[in-house]
């Protein structure tokens, strides 16, 4: 069995990441459905890359747009 310490960081899971994420997995990662997903990437909410003709979020644009939204709500 893994050891798996119970102190990690936030950044050390978004170390472990990709530089791409599929469109589904970070729509999981968000906790929003497959669709949701497709539809802010589509939109452009979602920091997105077409590679190869697929679509991927980029990790640490997704990253940095979800601290940043965090440090507006705690200013809110």
């Amino acid at each position: 069995m893994p050891d798996i310490e119970p102190d990690t960081t936030s950044h050390d899971r978004w170390d472990a990441l990709p530089f791409l994420l599929s469109v589904p997995r970070a729509a999981a990662l968000l906790g929003i459905s497959r669709s949701a997903g497709y539809r802010l990437a589509e939109s452009g909410e979602l920091p997105t890359r077409r590679m190869g003709g697929r679509l991927y979020v980029i990790t640490a644009r997704l990253q940095a747009l979800l601290e940043q939204d965090d440090l507006g709500e705690a200013a809110a």
